[in-house]
């Protein structure tokens, strides 16, 4: 586990130990909870006053929300990668939980796994913009989300340089393999959505400046993350369109081939059936079948039966069966 805890004030930013002492400090208070266990984790909310409900939220998997308590207002959001599987080579998309507790003039995160999006927002904070700390705790709780937010795009990004990946290989080849990539893409897009969706709807609350600790300030920071959720869904919409236009194009291409098999199999079974009933009648043991005493018989059989074949033959390649 780590807690790091922060405090900006008039003289600057510094480093503190004690929780309580940190959460009633003049200025503005970041407690980073990462890798948290059971009772370190009741030890923090303790020091906060965060409910148990809202621990046992962050350390669950639930739904992105937002939830407003007398002291603070608790933003449930999730983090996405792009991982490779641990069965299979294909990458899969890895949510994690983030937890933002935000108060008047404290904010407190909660990491049940390190998230990268925090770490680069806590290293501008900590080490090179300090004072992006003193605009408020509402402001950096913002900045937070908006970093979050922003990893979508690059996994969107992938997402759309597989499916030009794929488009390409459908017109080509329409393989198995093909099928399965497209499914797969179509399995990802419907995973964003899932986030999207529901951290839509949390970010719109903030961005309402409904709670109390938003600042009339921050609200327009929070209306321009709440816009970037509109586009990403907007964009995970369109990529499950052009998904399902790759997979009609397969399907249509995978007919196309099964139709071109049927027709050649039904040209050779439409040329071998007449031979095969002339064969068939002179094969018959009768004794009296003229043709058989005629010296010529056997030549004139093969030249009609090879007459049949030819004449069907054209019939085909001018109707371009073959």
């Amino acid at each position: 586990m780590t807690v790091d805890c922060v405090v900006y004030a008039a003289d600057g930013l510094a480093e503190w130990t004690d929780l309580e002492a940190a959460r009633d400090a003049e200025g503005t208070t970041w407690v980073r909870v990462t890798d948290p266990s059971d009772a370190e984790l009741d030890d923090v909310a303790d020091a906060y006053d965060i409910h148990a409900l809202e621990v046992e939220d962050v350390r669950g998997d639930v739904r992105p929300k937002v939830e407003e308590f007398d002291e603070h207002t608790f933003v449930l959001v999730k983090a996405a990668t792009l991982r490779r599987g641990d069965v299979a080579f294909a990458e899969e998309l890895h949510a994690q939980q983030v937890g933002l507790f935000l108060g008047d003039d404290w904010l407190v995160t909660v990491e049940p796994e390190r998230v990268a999006s925090l770490d680069d927002v806590w290293e501008r904070v900590h080490r090179e913009e300090p004072r992006l700390a003193s605009r408020g705790a509402d402001f950096t709780a913002y900045r937070c989300l908006d970093r979050v937010v922003d990893d979508y795009f690059a996994i969107l990004d992938d997402i759309e340089d597989d499916i030009e990946v794929v488009e390409d290989e459908v017109v080509d080849a329409a393989g198995d393999d093909v099928l399965e990539r497209i499914n797969d893409l179509r399995r990802d897009l419907l995973s964003v959505r899932r986030l999207l969706w529901p951290t839509r709807e949390a970010v719109g609350v903030l961005a309402r400046g409904d709670p109390e600790q938003i600042g009339e300030d921050a609200e327009k920071y929070y209306r321009d993350v709440y816009d970037h959720l509109v586009q990403l869904v907007d964009l995970v919409e369109t990529y499950r369109d052009l998904t399902s236009g790759a997979r009609d194009i397969y399907l249509n291409a995978l007919s196309m081939s099964t139709n071109d098999a049927m027709k050649k199999l039904t040209v050779v079974a439409t040329v071998i059936l007449p031979l095969t009933f002339v064969a068939g009648v002179y094969g018959m043991n009768f004794e009296h079948m003229p043709e058989l005493a005629w010296p010529y018989g056997y030549p004139a059989v093969m030249v009609g039966m090879a007459a049949m074949a030819l004449i069907l033959m054209a019939y085909f390649r001018r109707e371009d069966w073959v």
